[in-house]
């Protein structure tokens, strides 16, 4: 069956051929003199034979190009959309991943075969030839094809000489990624097909013969079936000696049986050598999706979230896990899940001392408890070691706890005991709260990605800003265009890169009247003087220069101020480079970021 249709393509296109020679034939001796050129136009691909047997690309919706007069050596123009489907799509298929989004763009017929689902299987198989299945949603293929593609991990070590943005090595069995976690000496990485991957630091030999550490340059496959991880919750690496993967198993349903039935386990690995030393098993009727850590290594609680939304834990004392034996711990349920049994926790985070739940919002429900008075549902969160941030529905930013070092990024050093909205920043892709510094991934108005951060500098935390600083200001390190999480260690910042088509931005519009700063309505000018409050940012701008005692103060705070501002990034690398020259000639010394 397969060979008659590939014949049967073969024949039509061998008479297509046909009356494409009878066309150059009836041209006559005119045609044989003509050169071919070719060019893209608005609707479609047309395709004239010549003597050189080129094609000619015009819109076949507007007809022959303006003029209407055949010119020399031409004959009449012929459709692409004669060829057959299957051979379009598969000319096309072999085209890189930018190039067919670009070819989709040019027209509506190009459009509809660029994302045809044919299309993207075949990109997807020569992407990852070992991929069996293509996932799910909507677009599968596309889904699985765009996640292959844009999936990479990019770190950047805060010493040595040079600090540039590197890559790590790419696992050809990983479906996407979907989450990573750096601990002592490696990093592991999740896919999208739960498999768990070990991205190894090892000693390879460089292009000059020279032997060089290089990090996350091997790697293996850890386990599969997993669905989440987790480590010490604390910011430091040091402290991550053990890796606990909530994984599923297929367990045997009575001893001398044959049939199986599918159970969760946490099990755990030791980071070093990633070898298997603890294993627990929970009944099959319990089915969880997350798993965070906290508390001391002889204290360690397991806190475990259901699919339903409710919260167990469990302790372990870590310093025994590495010995051989056998024993039994108890599962219970968690406080909140107890006392609170209509609440529905979706999801969690942590840190040694501290557990943050995210509940399901519900506006009737008046026993809700709100422990943090927020004005809005919130998203997503991030836990450091004394401050926390919370971005809710609209895309606002709210930070709380120690502001010693600027954590907070509110432009002062005071502690805030409620979530204190950062004002100039909006709609963030990534938060990441740490020891005592906080990083902001965001996405500038021309689709270009940038990094900011606040809180103490040292060690290199803050790339281009050895000082700290706290207010938000743009990090000298180069984004990845595709880059969706972010994490920082002592010695090297991480960031991750893949794409999801299903993922779309979850924020909403704020309403004008809760829009910080918008002044009232006036009755008699029918409209707000200033909707979005940019007047009123201004002049708290500038009494922010007004109370700098020194030029260089003010020049220092006006850098700051740009990096707050919603401008482009080449905006804000020509205004901080504009100051930088004022600076020099005043006199002074450049500590804002260099030349772009």
């Amino acid at each position: 069956m397969v060979r008659r249709s590939l014949r049967q393509k073969l024949q039509k296109f061998a008479g297509l051929c046909g009356w494409e020679e009878r066309l150059r034939v009836r041209g006559g001796d005119k045609a044989r003199e003509g050169q071919e050129d070719s060019k893209i136009s608005g609707e479609g691909l047309l395709g004239e034979v010549g003597p050189s047997n080129k094609v000619k690309r015009s819109c076949p919706s507007c007809g022959p190009e303006p003029g209407g007069e055949e010119k020399k050596g031409r004959g009449n123009p012929i459709s692409v959309q004669l060829f057959p489907p299957e051979l379009v799509e598969h000319i096309i298929s072999f085209l890189p991943v930018r190039d067919v989004v670009a070819l989709g763009q040019t027209c509506h017929y190009f459009h509809e075969v660029c994302d045809a689902e044919g299309v993207w299987r075949r990109i997807c198989r020569r992407l990852s030839p070992r991929l069996r299945e293509q996932g799910s949603g909507v677009r599968p293929w596309k889904r699985a094809a765009i996640l292959n593609y844009t999936k990479g991990l990019y770190f950047q070590a805060f010493g040595g000489r040079r600090r540039c943005l590197n890559k790590s090595v790419a696992p050809l069995l990983a479906h996407g990624y979907r989450r990573f976690l750096p601990t002592k000496d490696h990093v592991f990485i999740l896919d999208y097909a739960g498999t768990l991957f070990f991205l190894k630091n090892a000693l390879v030999s460089s292009t000059l013969g020279q032997i060089q550490w290089k990090r996350a340059c091997r790697y293996v496959v850890l386990c599969r079936g997993a669905k989440d991880f987790a480590s010490d919750p604390r910011c430091d690496t040091v402290y991550r000696k053990y890796l606990y993967v909530l994984a599923t198993r297929e367990q045997l349903e009575v001893v001398g049986s044959t049939g199986s039935q599918a159970c969760d386990c946490v099990e755990v690995y030791l980071q070093s050598s990633g070898q298997r030393v603890f294993k627990m098993t929970f009944h099959h009727s319990m089915s969880f999706k997350q798993i965070v850590l906290v508390g001391q290594e002889t204290q360690r609680a397991l806190l475990l979230l259901t699919e339903e939304g409710k919260i167990y834990s469990l302790v372990v004392n870590e310093t025994q896990l590495d010995q051989p034996r056998s024993y039994t711990v108890q599962l219970a349920l968690r406080k909140v899940s107890r006392c609170l049994p209509h609440l529905r926790v979706t999801c969690m985070a942590s840190n040694q001392s501290s557990t943050l739940y995210i509940t399901a919002f519900d506006p009737l429900d008046q026993q809700m408890p709100l422990a943090l008075s927020l004005p809005a549902k919130v998203l997503f969160c991030a836990l450091g070691y004394n401050h926390l941030g919370l971005v809710d529905e609209f895309g606002r930013i709210f930070m709380q706890g120690n502001n010693r070092y600027g954590q907070l990024g509110t432009g002062d050093k005071m502690d805030r005991g409620e979530p204190t909205q950062v004002l100039y920043l909006q709609h963030p892709i990534a938060l990441w709260c740490g020891l005592n510094h906080s990083l902001v991934l965001s996405q500038g108005s021309d689709f270009s990605k940038e990094l900011l951060g606040c809180g103490c500098g040292a060690g290199g935390r803050l790339p281009g800003w050895p000082k700290g600083s706290a207010s938000f200001v743009k990090l000298h390190v180069k984004v990845p265009l595709c880059a969706c999480s972010l994490c920082s260690t002592r010695e090297c910042l991480y960031m991750l890169s893949s794409h999801d088509i299903e993922h779309h931005p979850a924020y909403r519009d704020l309403p004008a009247s809760k829009v910080v700063g918008t002044p009232e309505p006036n009755p008699r000018a029918g409209v707000l003087q200033d909707p979005g409050g940019t007047a009123w940012a201004c002049k708290e701008y500038l009494n922010q220069i007004h109370s700098c005692s020194t030029l260089q103060d003010r020049m220092a705070k006006m850098k700051q101020i740009v990096g707050w501002m919603p401008l482009m990034a080449a905006q804000k690398d020509f205004f901080w480079e504009a100051l930088d020259l004022l600076q020099k000639a005043a006199g002074g010394v450049s500590q804002g970021p260099p030349n772009p």
